[in-house]
C-alpha cells in the first residue's frame, strides 16, 4: 500500500495543466460542496481525481489515452473501478480547455444522479 500512497503524491507533484484547471474548480468543496480528492489510491490504481460519498471518479485523458491500446486499458480500468462501486466519468483534456463550465455540470449531474439513486 505505501507504494500506491507514494506513487499518488508523486502524480500530485506532477500533474498536467488540464488536471490543474479541473482541480480549482473542485479543491475545497467548490463544487456544491462535494469532497474531492486528487491522485488518491483505490486498490491498485491512482485515480485522477474522486469523490468518496458518491463513489464518483473523474479521470482525465490527454492524447496518449486515443490509441487503440490505451482505449483497452482504459475501458479494464474502469471495469475494475466500477466493480468496487465506483462511476468512472472520463473527460478528454480537450473539453477542460474549451468548456471547464460544461465539464463542471456533467460532474454536478452525474453527482445527483448517483446519490438520488
Amino acid at each position: 500500500m505505501q507504494r500506491f500512497i507514494q506513487r499518488a503524491r508523486h502524480l500530485r507533484r506532477r500533474q498536467t495543466s488540464a488536471e490543474a484547471l479541473i482541480w480549482q474548480a473542485l479543491r475545497n468543496r467548490k463544487l456544491a460542496r462535494w469532497k474531492f480528492r486528487r491522485q488518491h489510491p483505490i486498490e491498485r490504481f491512482t485515480v485522477d481525481f474522486v469523490c468518496l460519498d458518491a463513489k464518483l471518479v473523474i479521470e482525465v485523458d490527454g492524447a496518449t489515452h486515443s490509441t487503440e491500446e490505451e482505449g483497452r486499458k482504459d475501458q479494464e480500468r474502469s471495469r475494475c473501478l466500477e466493480a468496487y462501486g465506483f462511476q468512472v466519468v472520463r473527460i478528454s483534456n480537450s473539453d477542460i480547455y474549451d468548456n471547464l463550465q460544461g465539464v463542471m455540470e456533467t460532474i454536478l449531474a452525474e453527482l445527483d444522479r448517483r446519490v438520488h439513486v
